[in-house]
């Protein structure tokens, strides 16, 4: 059974800085995109960032120049960089990694800004 599992949440100040990781486990050929999102109370899962096999990335315009995406391919791994936190970017965070051709979500880790 393939799954994906996050890690790196949790309490920080404004301005404060966490890394999230996301690892894919379990019996897997490949794993084309990967991606973070994050739902926070009373709104919609959004995208956050996504990467490419080959490396391309997207941001969402409210992340873009402080988070930064980046993979291994041969760990079946994803890291969000979140630097510059603020209070708005808490939510809980989301790995999204498309295995084999089935899109797979981890069960969130948890980040909260607040001083």
């Amino acid at each position: 059974q393939v799954q994906v599992a996050e890690s790196g949440g949790g309490l920080v100040q404004p301005g404060g800085s966490l890394r999230l990781s996301c690892a894919a486990s379990g019996s897997i050929l490949s794993i084309s995109t990967m991606g973070w999102y994050r739902q926070a109370p009373g709104k919609q899962r959004e995208l956050v960032a996504r990467i490419t096999t080959g490396g391309t990335t997207n941001y969402a315009d409210s992340v873009k120049g402080r988070f930064t995406i980046s993979r291994i391919n041969a760990n079946n791994t994803v890291y969000l960089q979140m630097n510059s936190l603020k209070p708005e970017d808490t939510a809980v965070y989301y790995c999204r990694g498309v295995v084999d051709g089935y899109i797979i979500w981890g069960r969130g880790t948890q980040v909260t800004v607040s001083s």
